[in-house]
Order: structure tokens, then sequence, then C-alpha cells
């Protein structure tokens, strides 16, 4: 019997740290030792974001504009935050991506006035979106209106939550609706490599590739 999905939303709601960095050797030092909750603000949740694709957090973000480190902006953003089993070792990377770059490059500039890099963290409040699917039909009209904080959670929130690079939609497409090629098409889709609107197309793409497929046999069948 079909699982039915019911859709959440998540607000994100802004603190700051009330820490701060104004070259290369203060953000390193504040790496070290900031909350977890900071770190994943300004990796996992930059995805939330309408982000340009050159660049994949806040931290590779800064460095290429804020202080124009564009070699170290690169080699941060390499680094996919969802590649990492905890968060202790994605800020070892962080760390060692910037020694490496201070090893070559040991007077790092400073932002200028105004444009140093803040630390925050957030609170993530989640609720039931009021949109349940019970097929693959009510499933593709939801997708297609859903609201972006909601494709962040079911995509990216879930794949830390989930912990083995799932998500909540093909897991749902795989075990309530029992339609594994689909769900390995949603999983394939590579996080990094797109924004929120470029996964719902993705997304919708195959599903709606598959509601085709359905209809043609059931119109065979009769």
């Amino acid at each position: 019997m079909a699982k039915i999905f019911e859709f959440k939303q998540c607000v994100i709601i802004l603190k700051s740290t009330g820490k701060k960095a104004k070259n290369l050797r203060e953000l390193k030092d504040v790496l070290s030792s900031v909350s977890e909750g900071a770190i994943t603000h300004h990796t996992y949740q930059y995805f939330l974001k309408g982000h340009v694709l050159e660049y994949t957090n806040d931290f590779a973000h800064w460095a290429g504009e804020g202080i124009e480190e564009r070699a170290l902006a690169e080699r941060l953003s390499n680094i996919d935050p969802y590649d990492y089993p905890s968060i202790q070792e994605l800020r070892s990377d962080l760390i060692s991506a910037i020694d490496d770059h201070l090893a070559t490059f040991p007077e790092p500039r400073d932002a200028m006035r105004g444009d140093e890099f803040h630390f925050n963290e957030t609170v993530a409040l989640v609720f039931p979106a009021g949109v349940r699917a019970r097929n693959l039909a009510e499933f593709l009209m939801a997708m297609k209106y859903l609201e972006g904080s909601s494709l962040y959670y079911h995509f990216y929130d879930a794949r830390v939550r989930l912990g083995n690079k799932a998500d909540d939609f093909s897991q749902w497409l795989e075990e309530g609706m029992e339609k594994p090629e689909v769900a390995r098409k949603v999983r394939s889709i590579d996080p990094f490599m797109h924004n929120l609107e470029s996964i719902r197309e993705r997304i919708v793409e195959a599903v709606e590739e598959e509601v085709k497929r359905d209809m043609e046999s059931a119109g065979v069948a009769q």
C-alpha cells in the first residue's frame, strides 16, 4: 500500500554569534572554535539562498568576493559538506584549506571596513506545509508549486538527517511508491551543482516522465 508523503516547511531564524573576521588568519581562528551550528549555516544552509553557483559556501564566497583570494575561494568551493560524516571533519578540512593557502600566501589582505566575515548561526523551525501526496500525480503537482524552504528541507537537509546521501523525495518514491528507477534519478541529482529551482525542474521532469508512462500503461491495459 502506498504511503502518503507529507510535505514540511522550515523557517530559518538567523542569530549572530557576535564573532567576525577581517582576514584569513582571523577566519581560521574563529573557525576553530565557533559552534557547529555556525558552520552548518555557512555551508549546508548556503544552498537555501539564491546563490551564485561559482561558490558553494559562505567562506568561499567571502574569500573570492570579500578579500579577492580567488585560489582559496576555488578550493573552498570544492569542499562538499555532504561528503563529511561530521561537522568536526568538515571544520578540519576548511581550516586545512586556509592553512595551506597561508603557507603559500603568508600575508593575507584585510577586508575593507564593512566587508568583514560575520559568523552567524540559525534555529530551524519545521512544521507541516499542509500539503500531502497520495500518488505520483499529486506529488508532481505539489513539486511544481512547493516553497523553496520546503524543497530545501526535503532535498538538502534530509541528506544530513538520513545520513546516507538519500533525500526524503527519493526515499518515498522508492519505499512508498515502489518506483526505484525514479528514486534513482532524483537521488542522482547533484546538490552541489544546482540551485533550488534547477533541482525542482529535474525532479519534476523525472516524475512527469513516470506519470506519463503509468498513464500509457493504463491506457494499454484498458
